[in-house]
């Protein structure tokens, strides 16, 4: 497994250089069909090592999505801190699929007039939240503060700025305004808040329960901001390259998903188990147990993308000026997702 470093914005040259061959092509057809050149096609699939990829996490290290994918496809994982990066390897040629959260995903479809990705599937909802420093009660009370997310222009970045629009707090892309936002990775966040060089942070988990481990307490639990307290925090994209090169990959891919998020449902113990080891593997360090049961509850794993919260985060982002009104036509194909579902008997997702 290769682990691609952070970047920011603008670093497409960079990633460029660590593309891999060109890929053949292939269509739809028996499970013997992935293949290029008479040889296994290779599937770049990214996903980013924490909770609210779970079943990204799961899949890969219980090796669910390589016995979907089967022999003929190899499939070659990469790991990112934030959605930014992964959209940048997926323009560069060096990504086929990535579990990635909804903004990015929007500015992967705006910058590419529609061309470059595909939605297709869902994966999770939920563990996400503003956790701060004692003391801090109030939106007001963050004026003057500053408070970290995981990049910016990425999902959790525009949840912040636009809560904190929506209290009359206005910020900069460039961190300033009322309220200081301070865009760094997430294991760097848990160590500024432990010397006291932010107030909080808007963070995934399990940072959002390392932080409160570390004496912060949860301001906002963005569950609390969305109906029925579901809004989609991680879903399944695949470049629409690879997609029509590749349609039977792709579905195989879907079906390494829903099979996924089966496991991680049914079994949560023992694919909690699963990604404590997984990320000690990526990290050095197996993820606590206990944190990971503890971050476990503000999380529902599910196929369903939640379309509608989605279009709703584009509007968040245009509200804060961190992007322009999208056309988000064409950007979901739930058809392989649904051809799965009903094979198993479950029920099919609405195209959006």
């Amino acid at each position: 497994m290769r682990r691609l470093p952070y970047r920011r914005l603008g670093t497409l040259a960079a990633l460029a250089a660590v593309a891999v061959a060109t890929l053949g092509t292939t269509g739809c057809g028996s499970d013997d069909s992935a293949t290029a050149n008479g040889g296994p096609v290779t599937l770049r699939l990214g996903y980013f090592p924490n909770i609210t990829h779970a079943p990204a996490v799961v899949g890969v290290e219980r090796g669910i999505f390589a016995e979907k994918l089967g022999s003929n496809v190899k499939l070659d994982t990469k790991t990112f801190n934030a959605g930014p990066a992964a959209i940048e390897a997926i323009f560069s040629g060096a990504l086929d699929a990535t579990y990635i959260g909804p903004n990015p995903t929007v500015n992967a479809h705006s910058k590419s007039k529609g061309d470059a990705v595909r939605v297709i599937s869902g994966a999770a909802s939920g563990g996400v939240a503003l956790v701060v420093k004692p003391g801090i009660d109030s939106a007001e009370d963050l004026r003057g503060k500053k408070i970290a997310t995981p990049q910016l222009g990425n999902t959790q970045d525009v949840a912040i700025r636009h809560w904190l629009k929506e209290k009359g707090l206005r910020t900069t892309r460039e961190g300033g305004g009322d309220v200081q936002i301070v865009p760094q990775e997430n294991a760097q966040t848990v160590e500024t808040f432990g010397t006291g060089a932010i107030d909080g942070a808007w963070v995934p988990e399990p940072f959002v329960s390392r932080l409160v481990n570390a004496g912060g307490k949860v301001l906002v639990d963005e569950r609390d901001l969305w109906p029925d307290k579901r809004f989609v925090i991680t879903n399944l994209i695949v470049s629409t390259k690879f997609l029509k090169a590749h349609p039977d990959v792709v579905r195989k891919l879907v079906e390494g998903q829903v099979a996924a998020n089966e496991f991680v449902n049914s079994r949560p113990d023992e694919a909690q188990q699963a990604i404590s080891a997984h990320i000690g593997k990526i990290t050095g360090k197996p993820l606590d147990l206990a944190l990971i049961k503890q971050a476990w509850t503000t999380l529902e794993f599910l196929n369903d993308p939640i379309a509608s919260s989605l279009r709703t985060g584009l509007d968040h982002a245009v509200a804060v000026e961190l992007t322009q009104p999208v056309d988000l036509d064409g950007l979901y194909d739930l058809s392989y997702l649904n051809e799965v579902l009903k094979a198993q008997g479950k029920t099919e997702i609405p195209q959006p």
